[in-house]
């Protein structure tokens, strides 16, 4: 028999390891979306879910550089909303995007297009589907921080707040009509000059610029009572990471779990609990933050400076 009494509803774009690992979390009463480019992804998502017991689960094909397409299943996701007392106005309670290709899955080009201008498609496509209650988290990168220095003020301006139309430019290289040349220019010095065809600068830009368009979105997000936050992960051990290990990115990513201060990789589980904390009362005061969870990967250099500055000032005084 079905349950008369309404539930929240939870949007999940990106059914791999963190997205689904996320939906075991947050399912349980819920009325969950989710979304995949792959229709084999969704399948298998829906029926892992489903034989956990979490009945009420839809699924839908969304291709993220695709506006239209992403504003289709915001729009499906809404209308099972509650009204919340607004007959006029359903809203969704939590939204998380883990979408996202890695360098080893596609070039440069296709990566800015689902990593790059996905999330900037999700944010939007999402805004007016939120309201008092709702969350949005985006899962980001450590990797961001290998666009320190490849970005001037200006450009990190216009990625955090240039319409998508004019966004689009740095993947698809088509000014679209309207687009102001300002902006068509420095999409294309992006896209030309700093990019290029070299996909691990594009992951790499692409999650510079969530954190920029979710900082961007914070205030838009409040003015309807919605918080935006993001994650930056370090080295999870999912699919995605166990391709990367299958190419020429295999010592790297090797390297960067031994130094990491853990000394391991993360799980999916791990980032999941993080999204929750984002997305629930304990975080009702976080809006506009990324969370940086690599088990101290980005922090551990300074440990290493300091011990060595201690061991050069312990030397020093013998």
């Amino acid at each position: 028999m079905a349950s008369s009494i309404p539930r929240q509803v939870l949007a999940i774009i990106g059914t791999g390891g963190m997205g689904l690992a996320t939906a075991r979390r947050l399912a349980a009463g819920r009325t969950v979306f989710l979304a995949d480019a792959s229709e084999a992804n969704l399948a298998s998502a829906a029926q892992s879910l489903r034989s956990e017991g979490h009945s009420n689960i839809h699924t839908q094909l969304v291709d993220v550089s695709d506006f239209e397409s992403v504003k289709r299943f915001a729009s499906v996701a809404a209308a099972f909303a509650p009204n919340n007392g607004n007959n006029t106005h359903k809203t969704i309670e939590t939204v998380v995007h883990t979408a996202g290709l890695s360098p080893a899955m596609a070039p440069a080009k296709r990566i800015l297009s689902v990593d790059l201008l996905g999330t900037a498609n999700v944010i939007d496509a999402f805004e007016e589907f939120v309201g008092v209650g709702s969350s949005m988290v985006c899962i980001a990168s450590i990797a961001r921080f290998g666009a320190a220095g490849l970005l001037a003020p200006e450009m990190e301006a216009f990625l955090s707040s240039a319409p998508r139309e004019e966004l689009a430019v740095i993947s698809t290289g088509e000014k679209k009509d309207g687009a102001k040349s300002r902006n068509y220019i420095m999409a294309g010095v992006i896209a030309s000059q700093i990019v290029g065809e070299n996909p691990a600068t594009a992951y790499a830009i692409s999650k510079a610029a969530n954190i920029l368009r979710v900082q961007a979105a914070a205030r838009r997000y409040a003015e309807r009572g919605a918080r935006i936050n993001s994650i930056s992960p370090g080295v999870i051990l999912t699919e995605m990471v166990r391709k990367e290990m299958e190419g020429p990115s295999r010592a790297v990513i090797e390297g960067m779990i031994e130094s990491v201060p853990l000394k391991r990789g993360g799980a999916s589980d791990e980032i999941a609990s993080v999204v929750a904390f984002l997305a629930g009362n304990d975080a009702s005061y976080v809006t506009g933050a990324d969370l940086v969870v690599d088990g101290g990967f980005t922090a551990g250099p300074r440990g290493a400076l300091s011990t060595e500055a201690a061991k050069r000032e312990e030397v020093a005084k013998q």
